[in-house]
């Protein structure tokens, strides 16, 4: 295949014609100044050494070079290389709390629609990678596999709420169990989950799970949503907004437990991030997930 790297360079060649239209027009100006000194065959007698043959020549030699000098500024290239260019990317899943704490009014407009406008907004940083989508409670499910579709990521994100769990109650390490389950056999260096909850977890086996996933080759992220001053969770009930109670009857109380979702992070070598903490969150994330080593998508 023959082509040319800088092809708009060609259109120096057009300055050739232009170039040939000036000496005709200096070689006719010339003609007719040396017949105003006189017989053109005498003069040429007197001028044995000039030739119109040579000069001519000479000019056609020049616009030649230019010509070529032209060509060569647009660097032509020839010849073909087939070459197979595989694409390298992570396998990322984003496990996401909807229990119902995650409907907390502590930060606006509640923790679960601001944890789902951050997981939208990481999935449009993390294009390039394969994006799984977990959804947890009590129990845990793979809500989406992982795949290079980001369009459907949204679409799941957009859709996740608290009905979607069979039970209520927060097993973080419910979703480290599904996602080490959902990830390729064949990949073990290559896996980040990255769980977005409010830290209200339950079940005292999750700080050890996540070490037993890091020594599978699972890297762990957290990120807090909520504050630690906490709120109580509303219910809707006949039209009417009310709040969840216990057993006796008190309104029930939800904050952020950061110590938690650190110690997940710290016991899977990844980082704990908080929604109320520095704007920068996602360039962050994306910082630390673009420094690990990627494997060659098939």
């Amino acid at each position: 295949m023959f082509r040319f790297e800088y092809i708009d360079h060609l259109f120096a060649l057009a300055l050739l014609p232009v170039i040939a239209l000036a000496f005709a027009w200096m070689w006719r100006q010339r003609t007719q100044a040396l017949r105003r000194l006189g017989n053109l065959d005498t003069l040429r007698q007197m001028m044995p050494h000039f030739s119109k043959g040579k000069q001519a020549l000479k000019f056609s030699l020049l616009l030649l070079a230019l010509a070529l000098l032209a060509v060569g500024w647009a660097n032509p290239q020839w010849g073909t290389k087939r070459q197979r260019i595989v694409p390298k990317a992570l396998d990322v899943f984003i496990a996401l709390d909807i229990s119902q704490s995650m409907l907390c009014e502590d930060v606006p407009p509640n923790r679960l629609e601001r944890a789902k406008r951050f997981c939208g907004d990481l999935v449009e940083k993390l294009q390039g990678n394969r994006i799984g989508l977990i959804l947890f409670a009590a129990s845990a499910d793979l809500h989406m596999p992982l795949t290079l579709d980001y369009q459907a990521a949204q679409l799941f994100l957009r859709s996740a709420n608290p009905q979607m769990a069979a039970f209520q109650g927060t097993s973080i390490a419910e979703a480290i169990e599904v996602a080490e389950g959902a990830f390729p056999e064949d990949n073990k260096n290559h896996k980040v989950l990255i769980i977005v909850s409010d830290g209200e977890s339950h079940d005292e086996q999750t700080v050890q799970r996540a070490a037993e996933a890091y020594n599978n080759g699972l890297l762990i992220f957290t990120v807090g949503v909520g504050t630690e001053q906490g709120g109580y969770i509303p219910e809707t009930n006949s039209g009417r907004t009310l709040y969840k109670k216990d057993r006796q009857g008190n309104p029930v109380k939800t904050v952020l437990e950061p110590a938690v979702l650190k110690e997940i992070a710290e016991a899977a070598e990844g980082s704990y991030l908080s929604l109320q903490g520095k704007p920068d969150l996602l360039a962050d994330l994306q910082d630390r997930t673009d420094r690990l080593e990627k494997k060659e998508l098939e």
